[in-house]
């Protein structure tokens, strides 16, 4: 019995620290670093930044929600960049009322073009923020708060604790707030270092378990060389919302306002056998001497969601050797080094980094022509299919593989096989009954 309960604990312990754990980017996560850059009467100014550094997956629109929780009686006297959701309750103060007086504030990036006043350097995007490894520019947000009623020497501030990040949604898991050696910063003539006064750090990483109970999207595939097209796999994200889906003939899809979000942010699906939000194609369209070519489309069924700064992770091990993509833009990932079997595809600037909603616009498609290893280039058990998928981040379901397209030449094989042991019987009766 000891031995049964020990075993669940060890398994309970592995399971709880993998889940945050992606084998495709394992160092990922976003940092959030507060560094005081001056004292005041009754506390401090702080730069508070958020850099992404996951390689794949990024914050997209309606954006972050940060929240803590203060260690004393703290008040927020006013905030450039960002700005908290609710005041709370300020009326112990007189004449001067800060922004905030709650215990559990929760923080939001401002919109674009709010007034210049209100700005602060990498702020109001709504919240988006980019992949790292997509735009390193665009993975970072900022904004200044400065803090009241705090200490206001390193020895009399406390930390603040419980910190909560939604990117947009749950997912996120944040750990205490750790002192580290205070940031150093270089005069824009590269001439000074100065550096705040105080530094600590929180490190936030991302779970799917913790997201969503099921996969967000799913892929099928198909090849010149069969007929057959292997779908996404029947409920692969869940028949929850198999109710309210809409079909793509629908008169409902000519009504003014069906696009908007709404907050809670229920999607509204295309009805499919899968009922995924997204899905991913990866068809082997042509065969050459030394190259091979794939197309991949990826097909948005929600009619409230569109991807802004859309990425597609994809784990292949002929990823070592593209020659091209042509309508995308690639980026290899090599979490491991020596091992270079995994890219990144992400929308042109501009030109396709917008997947809209379902409908005639929603999708976004490429070509990609890869070059062949002999050694192990081959098109039997699948092989030419990718190992994992991850669209913005998340894993999405694959066919079970006994439903891959297969060669032709296999089945003819076993067809023959079958003819030749069908005439053998026939032939065998025929002789007997002589």
């Amino acid at each position: 019995m000891n031995l049964f309960f020990c075993s669940c604990f060890f398994f309970m312990i592995i399971f709880s620290t993998s889940s945050a754990y992606d084998p495709l980017d394992p160092n990922g996560n976003i940092t959030l670093k507060w560094d005081i850059m001056s004292w005041t009467a009754d506390g401090y100014v702080a730069t508070v930044t958020m850099n992404n550094f996951q390689i794949y997956r990024h914050i997209q629109n309606p954006g972050w929600t940060l929240g803590w929780a203060w260690a004393k009686k703290e008040v927020i006297w006013s905030m450039v960049g960002a700005q908290t959701t609710e005041q709370g309750d300020c009326s112990k103060f007189k004449g001067n009322v800060p922004h905030c007086c709650k215990k559990i504030p929760t923080v939001v990036d401002l919109l674009p073009g709010v007034p210049y006043n209100q700005q602060f350097s990498n702020c109001c995007k709504g919240g988006v923020v980019g992949a790292w490894g997509q735009d390193p520019s665009s993975a970072v947000s900022q904004f200044q708060v400065s803090v009241g009623l705090a200490g206001t020497t390193n020895k009399t501030v406390k930390l603040p604790k419980n910190f909560t990040l939604l990117g947009p949604g749950p997912g996120y898991s944040c750990g205490p707030a750790k002192i580290v050696p205070s940031t150093v910063f270089l005069t824009t003539d590269k001439r000074r270092k100065t550096q705040a006064l105080m530094t600590w750090n929180v490190t936030c990483t991302y779970s799917q378990f913790l997201a969503r109970k099921h996969p967000s999207c799913c892929v099928s595939f198909s090849s010149f060389y069969n007929d057959t097209i292997t779908p996404c796999p029947s409920c692969a994200c869940g028949c929850e919302n198999k109710k309210s889906c809409v079909k793509a003939d629908s008169k409902i899809l000519t009504k003014k306002g069906l696009n908007t979000p709404r907050k809670d942010n229920a999607p509204l699906l295309q009805c499919t056998h899968h009922m995924c939000p997204v899905r991913v194609h990866w068809h082997v369209k042509t065969n050459y001497k030394d190259y091979w070519r794939v197309k991949i489309a990826i097909t948005n069924f929600n009619y409230r969601m569109n991807h802004t700064l859309w990425t597609l992770a994809v784990q292949h091990p002929n990823l070592n050797n593209v020659t091209q993509v042509f309508s995308f833009d690639y980026k290899s990932v090599a979490p491991y080094g020596s091992i270079n079997d995994t890219g990144m595809f992400f929308g042109t600037k501009f030109y396709n980094d917008l997947l809209m909603e379902a409908g005639p616009s929603g999708n976004v498609q490429s070509e990609v022509l890869l070059q062949k290893d002999e050694k192990t280039f081959t098109f039997k058990q699948g092989w030419a299919f990718p190992r994992k998928v991850y669209f913005n981040g998340d894993e999405c379901m694959l066919p079970p593989p006994d439903a891959y397209p297969f060669l032709p030449n296999s089945a003819r094989g076993n067809l023959a096989s079958l003819w030749t042991l069908s005439l053998t019987v026939l032939l065998v009766v025929f002789i007997s009954s002589l």
